[in-house]
Formats: C-alpha cells, sequence, structure tokens
C-alpha cells in the first residue's frame, strides 16, 4: 500500500510539472521579400506529428516544450527550422525556393509536385530551351523530350510544325497534340494566312512547357488529349516590390547553302550536245533578240548563251531582327505583374518572303480576400503581317529552268522579265523570278489569346475551393493577292483578235476571316492532409468544361471575262457573299482523385465524359476512365538511407482517350446530310439552283485509344548527377476515323469517312541528364534523349490498304498507304533491279509472286516515318562564360527523291508540251544515272528513289558572356549563336528530314548566324 501511495504522489507532482514545462506559443510567418502573411504553412515538432498550419493572416498557435524544434514548409519556399526557446512571439519569414517551384508541375486542371507525378510527363524550362535564332514557340522545344518528334514543313519565318507524341494515335483524324496555352486550348484551325499558329506566341513570354504523354495524364483533357498535350505556361511577375526590367534583341543573317547539284550552264550546253543534239538549237536565245544588260557566256550556231544560275537570283541573304521588352513588378505590394512588348521583322531565303510580327502580353496574378481569391489574368495580343509567296513555283523554277536562258529581256511585254514564247503562248515554263516579284499577297492577322483564372477557397469548408476558368482565342485574318501590271499570271491570248493577247492585273483573290474560340472551365476540388493516418492526404475534383470554336468567314475569287476583258469577282447567285460558317461544340464533364498513402503509394483516377457537335446524338458522347499508380521506393525503408539514391518512383498507368477532330478531311459536319448549292453555270433553267448532296455517315462515332505505361523517374548520384526517366507503352487505337474509298456509284464522292480497323503502337522513351562537373567556376551538363515508336495497321474490316499522303507525279499517284501488318504511312514501291555495274535498269523490276507479270501484286512496303529518335545537348559554364549546343536526329524511315526523279535522268531535259529544255542534276559529278531513262510508268514507284533518311543535324550553338553589376545591379549577356549549321546524312537530296516523305520542291532549312545581348535592370 505504502509504494502505491508514493507511485500516486509522485504522478500527481509530475503532472504539473510536464503542464508547466510545456507552453503555448504563438507567432506570423510572412514572405521574406514582401513581407506579406503566408496562409496554410505547415508548422510541425520535428520528429513529431504534432503540428498546425497557418490561418489566413499567417498566424498559427502551438504546444511546444523547450528545446523543441519547430519545422516551417510550405510549398515554393525554403524549409525553416527554429528551436524553441522561450521566444514568444516567434515570428517566421520564408524566403522563396526558385529551385522548389520548378519541381511544381501542370497537369490537366491543376498541378502537383514532381515528385506526386503518376503519369508520364516531360517538363522543358527555360533553362532548357534551344537558343539562337528563335522565330515560333515550337523552336523552343524541338528535339528536347523524349517521344517528341518535331518537323518543320521547310525554313520559311512561318513555316508549320508538324508535331507528333509517341507517332500519333490515328490515321485520317488530326495527329496534333491539344496545345494549351496558360489555360486556354487553343484551336485546331489556323486563322487564315497563318501556317504556324505557335509564332503567334512570342517566344521571349514562354516559361516552361509540360508534355502529357499516356493516357493516365492526357485523359482529364478528353477527346482533344488523343494525341498527347502540351501545356505552354508564360512568365508571370515577381513577388518583391523592385520593378525588373528585361531588354532583348538579336539580329541575325541567313543562308540557304548549296542546294541540289544541278548542272551550270556550260555543263548543261555539253549534256545537250552529247545526249539530245538534236534539241541544241533550243539552248540560249537567237542572237538580237533579247535586251538586257547580261552578259552572254558563250555564242553557239547564231544563239547566245547565258550563264543564269536561277537559284542563286531566287535566294538571298536574308537578314533579320527579333526586339523584346519586359517588366516585371508586384503592383501595390499585393498584385504580381508582367507586362512585355515584342517586335519580329524576318526574312525568308526566298526572295520576298517577308513575315513581320508584333506582340504584347500582359499577366496579373493577385491574391484578395484575405488570400482566398487568386486570381490568373492573361492576355496576349499579335498582329502578324506576312507576304505570302508561291515558294513551291519559284524553287521549282529555280531547279528546273534553262541555265542558258537570261533573266531579264527590256523587249519583253511581262515587265521585261525574259519568258520564252512559242507564237503567243507561253511555253509552259514560268520564269521564277517574275513569278516572285510580279505577285503580291499580304496576309494579315491580328490575335488575341487571353483568360481569366478564378480560384476561390471557400472559408466555410476548409480545404474545398472553387476554379473558373474564362477563355477566348479570337483572330481577324484578311488576305488580297494582287498581281502587277504585265505579269505572267494575268497573261491571256485573245485569238482572232487584232492584239493576240492580254493583260488583267489587279486583284485576284481576298479573303476576310474572323475565329472566336471561347473556353470555360468550372470545377470544385477538395483537398486534405491527414497527419500519421495510411491515407497520408488526397485531393478530389470534378467540373464541367465548354469549347465552342467558330470559324466565318468570306471568299472572293476574280476571273478573267473573255467577253468584257476585264477581271470580275465571281458570283455565285446562292451564296452571293461567298461566305463561310463553321462551328464545333464540345462539352464535358470530369473527375479526378490523387490519393497518398503513406506518403510512397500514389494513386490517381480520372474519368471524363465527352459530347462532340461532329456526331449524331446516339452517338455524341464518349466515356474515357483513366488510372495511374506510383510508388515511391526512395520512402521505403531499404532506400531511405542510402545516399547515392536520391529519388526512385516507380510508375504504372492505364488509360482511354477519344478522337473526333475529322475536320480536315471533311468539313465540320461529317455525320449530317447535307447538300451544297451549285454556281451559276450549274443550272438546268434560269434563275433556277442545282445541289448537290455532300458526303456523310450518320453512323460515325468516336475513335478509341486504350494505352499502357510503365515508367520509372530516377535521380542519383550527390548534387543530382545523374537524372532521368525510363518509359515503355503500348497503345491500342480502334475505331478508327479513316478516309476510305468507296466503290463507283455508292456513295456521292469516291471516298468517305469511316469507322475502320485498328492500331497498335509500342514503344520506350528515355530521358537522361548527367552533371559529371559541378563547381563554383565550372559545369558540364549532358541533356539527352532517346525514343523508339513503332506504329502498325492491325486490322481495316476488308480493306488491304487506304491511300495517303501526297502524290507523285499527278492525281492519284499515291506513294502512300496504311496497309495491314504494315508501319502507318508506308511507301508502297516497286523493287528495282539493276545491272552488273550497279546502274537501274529501265522498266525492269523483282517479280516478287513470281507469276510472270509486273503489277501491284510484286509491289511492296517500306516505312517512312523513323522508329529511333533522339536528341542531347551539351552545355558548359566557366564563370561568366557558357557554351551551349543542341542536336537532334533520326535512325532509320525514308524519303522518296522526288527531285530526282524529275530531274534525274537523261529524257526528262527534253521539251514536252511546248515547254521549253529544263535542267537536269549534274551527271557529271555522279548525282544522277545517264543510263536511267525512264521516268513513266512504274518507275514512279521505284524504290530506286527511296533512300535512307537517318541523319544527325546540329540545331544551334550558342557563346555568350555575362557581365554583372554594370549599372548597379544591371546584367548585362552578349551572345553569338549559328543555328543549324551542319548536318550527317547519307541522303542524296536536299534534306532528309521531312514529315511527309515526298521530297519536291522543298524550302530549305537556312544556316542562321546570330548575335544578341540580353540586358536585365
Amino acid at each position: 500500500m505504502k509504494t502505491i501511495m508514493n507511485s500516486l504522489l509522485y504522478v500527481l507532482l509530475l503532472v504539473p510539472a510536464l503542464l508547466i514545462a510545456q507552453t503555448n506559443v504563438s507567432g506570423t510567418v510572412t514572405e521574406q521579400s514582401t513581407a506579406l502573411p503566408l496562409p496554410g504553412v505547415n508548422v510541425v515538432i520535428k520528429g513529431t506529428s504534432t503540428g498546425t498550419a497557418t490561418d489566413f493572416d499567417g498566424k498559427y498557435q502551438i504546444s511546444v516544450n523547450t528545446g523543441d524544434v519547430l519545422v516551417f514548409s510550405y510549398v515554393g519556399y525554403k524549409t525553416f527550422e527554429v528551436t524553441y526557446n522561450g521566444q514568444n512571439p516567434l515570428d517566421v519569414q520564408l524566403l522563396e525556393d526558385t529551385a522548389q517551384l520548378e519541381e511544381i508541375v501542370l497537369i490537366g486542371y491543376g498541378s502537383v509536385k514532381k515528385e506526386d507525378l503518376t503519369g508520364s510527363v516531360d517538363v522543358i524550362s527555360s533553362d532548357d530551351f534551344n537558343k539562337g535564332a528563335i522565330v515560333s514557340t515550337d523552336q523552343l522545344l524541338a528535339g528536347k523530350a523524349a517521344g517528341v518528334r518535331i518537323t518543320n514543313n521547310g525554313g520559311s519565318p512561318d513555316s508549320a510544325p508538324n508535331i507528333r507524341i509517341r507517332g500519333g494515335a490515328s490515321l485520317s483524324a488530326n495527329s496534333s497534340p491539344l496545345i494549351v496555352i496558360d489555360g486556354v486550348p487553343i484551336g485546331n484551325d489556323n486563322p487564315a494566312g497563318v501556317s504556324n499558329p505557335l509564332s503567334l506566341v512570342n517566344p521571349n513570354d514562354v516559361e516552361s512547357f509540360s508534355i502529357l504523354k499516356d493516357a493516365s495524364a492526357t485523359a482529364i483533357y478528353g477527346s482533344r488529349a488523343s494525341n498527347g498535350v502540351i501545356i505552354i505556361t508564360t512568365k508571370k511577375g515577381t513577388s518583391g516590390d523592385k520593378v525588373i526590367y528585361n531588354f532583348s534583341s538579336d539580329f541575325s543573317v541567313s543562308s540557304a547553302g548549296d542546294g541540289l547539284d544541278m548542272m551550270t550552264s556550260s555543263e548543261f550546253v555539253q549534256f545537250i550536245q552529247e545526249y539530245h543534239p538534236d534539241y541544241v538549237s533550243s539552248l540560249g536565245v537567237p542572237a538580237g533578240s533579247v535586251s538586257t544588260n547580261e552578259p552572254v557566256a558563250q555564242v553557239i550556231d547564231g544563239r547566245e548563251i547565258y550563264n543564269t544560275d536561277w537559284r542563286d537570283r531566287v535566294f538571298r541573304t536574308a537578314l533579320s531582327s527579333n526586339t523584346n521588352f519586359s517588366a516585371r513588378t508586384n503592383l501595390f505590394g499585393k498584385v504580381p505583374f508582367r507586362a512585355s512588348l515584342g517586335y519580329t521583322n524576318s526574312q525568308g531565303v526566298v526572295e520576298t518572303d517577308d513575315y513581320e510580327r508584333i506582340s504584347a502580353s500582359f499577366k496579373l496574378t493577385p491574391k484578395l480576400l484575405d488570400d482566398n481569391l487568386k486570381l490568373d489574368i492573361n492576355a496576349k495580343t499579335t498582329y502578324a503581317d506576312k507576304n505570302a509567296i508561291d515558294a513551291g513555283g519559284a524553287i521549282s523554277g529555280a531547279i528546273g529552268f534553262d541555265p542558258t536562258k537570261p533573266v531579264n529581256d527590256s523587249n519583253s511585254i511581262f515587265n521585261g522579265y525574259y519568258v520564252n514564247m512559242n507564237g503567243n503562248l507561253i511555253d509552259g515554263q514560268w520564269n521564277p523570278v517574275a513569278l516572285l516579284n510580279q505577285r503580291e499577297r499580304p496576309e494579315r492577322v491580328f490575335r488575341f489569346l487571353g483568360n481569366i483564372e478564378a480560384d476561390y477557397k471557400l472559408p466555410f469548408a476548409p480545404g474545398l475551393k472553387a476554379v473558373v476558368n474564362l477563355g477566348l482565342d479570337a483572330s481577324s485574318a484578311k488576305i488580297k493577292e494582287r498581281f502587277s501590271d504585265n505579269s505572267l499570271a494575268t497573261y491571256r491570248v485573245t485569238p482572232n483578235e487584232p492584239t493576240p493577247y492580254v493583260f488583267n492585273p489587279g486583284v485576284n483573290f481576298e479573303e476576310r476571316q474572323r475565329i472566336t474560340n471561347t473556353t470555360l472551365d468550372a470545377y470544385l476540388q477538395y483537398n486534405k492532409t491527414l497527419e500519421g493516418n495510411f491515407i497520408n492526404k488526397y485531393d478530389i475534383q470534378a467540373g464541367y468544361s465548354y469549347q465552342n470554336f467558330k470559324n466565318d468567314g468570306n471568299q472572293d475569287r476574280y476571273q478573267y471575262n473573255a467577253d468584257t476583258g476585264l477581271r470580275e469577282l465571281v458570283i455565285n447567285p446562292n451564296n452571293p457573299n461567298n461566305r463561310y460558317y463553321n462551328v464545333l461544340n464540345l462539352q464535358s464533364f470530369f473527375g479526378r482523385s490523387n490519393i497518398d498513402f503513406a506518403g510512397k503509394y500514389l494513386l490517381t483516377l480520372s474519368f471524363r465524359a465527352d459530347g462532340s457537335s461532329l456526331f449524331q446524338e446516339d452517338d455524341r458522347w464518349g466515356f474515357f476512365p483513366s488510372a495511374a499508380l506510383a510508388w515511391k521506393l526512395k520512402s521505403e525503408s531499404f532506400l531511405e538511407n542510402t545516399t547515392f539514391i536520391n529519388d526512385l518512383k516507380l510508375r504504372l498507368g492505364w488509360g482511354q482517350t477519344g478522337q473526333q477532330d475529322i475536320t480536315g478531311v471533311v468539313g465540320f459536319y461529317p455525320s449530317i446530310p447535307l447538300f451544297q448549292a451549285g454556281d451559276s453555270n450549274s443550272q438546268y433553267l434560269p434563275n433556277s439552283s442545282l445541289y448537290s448532296a455532300l458526303p456523310f455517315n450518320p453512323n460515325l462515332t468516336w475513335e478509341k485509344t486504350t494505352t499502357y505505361n510503365a515508367g520509372l523517374d530516377f535521380d542519383i548520384l550527390n548534387n543530382r548527377m545523374i537524372s532521368g526517366s525510363f518509359d515503355v507503352y503500348f497503345r491500342k487505337t480502334t475505331d478508327l476515323l479513316a478516309d476510305v474509298p468507296v466503290p463507283p456509284g455508292q456513295a456521292f464522292s469516291s471516298s468517305f469517312i469511316d469507322n475502320v480497323g485498328e492500331t497498335e503502337s509500342k514503344g520506350f522513351e528515355l530521358n537522361l541528364n548527367i552533371t559529371p562537373v559541378n563547381t563554383d567556376d565550372f559545369s558540364f551538363d549532358i541533356v539527352s534523349n532517346i525514343a523508339y515508336n513503332h506504329t502498325e495497321v492491325t486490322d481495316l474490316e476488308g480493306l488491304a490498304s487506304i491511300p495517303t499522303g501526297g502524290t507523285v507525279t499527278g492525281t492519284g499517284t499515291f506513294l502512300q498507304r496504311h496497309a495491314v501488318g504494315q508501319q502507318a504511312g508506308s511507301a508502297y514501291v516497286f523493287k528495282q533491279l539493276y545491272d552488273a555495274n550497279g546502274s537501274p535498269i529501265p522498266g525492269a523490276f523483282a517479280d516478287r509472286n513470281g507469276d510472270n507479270i509486273i503489277n501491284d501484286d510484286d509491289r511492296y512496303y517500306q516505312a517512312i516515318a523513323p522508329n529511333w529518335t533522339y536528341g542531347f545537348g551539351l552545355n558548359f559554364t566557366y564563370k561568366n562564360w557558357d557554351l551551349s549546343s543542341s542536336f537532334r536526329g533520326q535512325i532509320g524511315g525514308n524519303v522518296f527523291n522526288l527531285n530526282k526523279l524529275r530531274y534525274g535522268n537523261v529524257e526528262n531535259a527534253l521539251p514536252n508540251n511546248n515547254t521549253s529544255l529544263t535542267n537536269v542534276l549534274n551527271f557529271y559529278s555522279g548525282a544522277a544515272d545517264s543510263a536511267f531513262y525512264e521516268a513513266i510508268g512504274n518507275t514512279i514507284y521505284s524504290d530506286y528513289y527511296l533512300e535512307d533518311a537517318s541523319f544527325l543535324r546540329c540545331d544551334n550553338i550558342v557563346l555568350g558572356h555575362r557581365f554583372d553589376n554594370l549599372i548597379k545591379d544591371a546584367t548585362l549577356r552578349l551572345y553569338g549563336s549559328v543555328t543549324n549549321p551542319f548536318i550527317i546524312d547519307d541522303y542524296s537530296g536536299q534534306d532528309p528530314e521531312n514529315f511527309g516523305g515526298i521530297d519536291g520542291n522543298f524550302y530549305p532549312r537556312p544556316t542562321v548566324y546570330t548575335f544578341g545581348i540580353n540586358l536585365d535592370f
């Protein structure tokens, strides 16, 4: 009993002592740079699960013992620890952690820490961007992410990019990824006159890209995300009260390089004399028949032979400049703000190819109502003006025009340009210099892209917030094509008239277009943290999305009227305003949940229901679920004390997405019976109209893609020496939306859209970053990626193949097909036979099936798209010097050398249908085989013209130097760069990098030398 009483007495004495030792401490947590209170900061006693969070005024209160260590942590700020030794109040200031901010990754309708990602997502920040002569935003990204292939259509300043993530999932439907800019999904229809929609966003404003690849990451975006998502985030204001200015400017000089090895004038004369002596009289011009200041190279049989390098006359050394100014600050201490102005003046290397852009933007990100309400306000305006040249015609003329003819002839009726006439008729070949200079086509576009996103924390329900995003993408475009006096295009023959020809200059075409795309996203999101429980935290959201795409315009075409001798507006009485009007509406409901189990197991579930106006009511809705699981291996006990592994995470994902965008093939109403009014010539009776039915398919439904993905994220060795990710995936697409042929007489056209067949894709991706050296004075980084993708057509529901791609020599001569058992878009070719010397035998092809007949049954398939793509960059810094380089390439794939077919044999030089002699590839340098005469019949499908498209291209090399503290805190960086300095390949043509697979009148990618400055002050 005495022992029990002593024990009770001891307890009674100890409890008051403990109560006295534990103290309630309070304080306020603020941001160091602004002194603004920070709500939601976690305050935890180190080594325990005891903690609290600051309120909306940044205040907190917690019970502690003397000697306890308090840990203050908040997303985007450096963690701060302080030992309690009786301080009360205990106020803390947190410092913004820029490195941690970079770990925040944007995903669909929200963001997560990079360590909490469950899907396959690549993040490319401004430090990783391509540098040098950058005109459009897509150029920042090329070659920087595994499995993302960006191939532009050539070297024009406004050249369109073809972007494919993991090869694309569709055949005839749109295979481009969804692009979201500051929360606004942009439409798939470019404004009239705009080849590259991303050229309308100033690259200088871009902060980062998030690339969503697998279905578990993209499914939240639903129907428009079946080919991946690229989220572009622009720069924002600062949290400090100081105004920070940036001025940057660069000047570039571009050249087109050497081009194809075509015959010079003297070589061409020798060639004609040797192979076609009967046509020597077609060389040059009769002496005295032209008046020009150009020197005559030689005279043969009374004919003056000129030495004209048509390529040199069509191409130029192009000069370009790019200037940007921006300011960012924190207005009134509460409103982070950034504004920018930009001006770009870029010349293409083809004469008269001019592009000009003026851009402006601003961004506000204030917090209001005791920081419960966060606003993100973005506005971007762009005005672009370009002269859209006939680049294909000019380049084709520069390649094939007779080099013995002059450029000018002051006696010519065509404004002094030489034109070869056959009587009163042009011989069929147009002077390429005149083609550029006698036509102007200004295409002017004004575009606005903006949104307001409100994120409101409901004060009556902690953890619950409502988000509403309103976006607008609107553009106005004007095009006017004019021909000058006495131009080739306005030349008309008037038989049986005293004057055998007339000119009809003036406006040939006009277009006015207005695009209005609107977006509404609204959702609720609830998150909860449960300290010390197996379910550590969870996040649930559900919402609604509305998108409407409206394209409204007028096109006016003018024709020469032989009766009046005037160019007159073509008026269709059934459509007197020549108007077109297209609308696409998408509406969706979506939900997602993220659950963290024990801080090391992550589960993401999402579901989206999409409705599209492209389908009939019964087939309008598609339903797309996804699930992903991630395991933070580093958090397990068997790895948490391993010092050489900084991070290790395993990811598994599954999901379905849909595709409905077939508008690029059949317009906006493929499932609805519509009639098209005929023109004034399509009438049975005066003032009556003839209507024709348009092809439609009322049974169209969603194309569906299912993707399985497994990935590993890793970061090993000290100082993040080696980091990256590895993914493998399998993708199956069913109910393919495809343009399929129809037997004659069974439909309103020769083909129409149907859901037919399946494709399967498989591949892997590796992103690998290595930092071998990282000291205060010197660092060396290697950033690299490699990817493999193989997409095979597995079923076309009874069809053996579907023609696709461009034609080779004329209507219906399709080289490529989607064929069962083959890679999508493969070339369908004959196996060329060769003689003992290795020269191709004209008209001789392998009888692959042994039936002694050469027909389509003997053709075989060769892949066009490469299976392997890769990219890498080398970055060096030494004190204030920096040197960086970027490379990318592909292994495999093929390109059809159409120029070799057109200009690579002896017979191509001869006149055809009253045309003049045509230049050919330089036989004497071995660029073509003089024994290969035939370029007709089956020869156009010969695999002799199909060449390996493997290459390694150096995208850019940049050398810069930074000068610190020139005036107060000003920093100046001077740099020089060369873009596209070289390419390593075995291709005999101009450039093996060709998205369409057929290399014809290709606008060359120039080599660009740039000098620039960047000033921060």
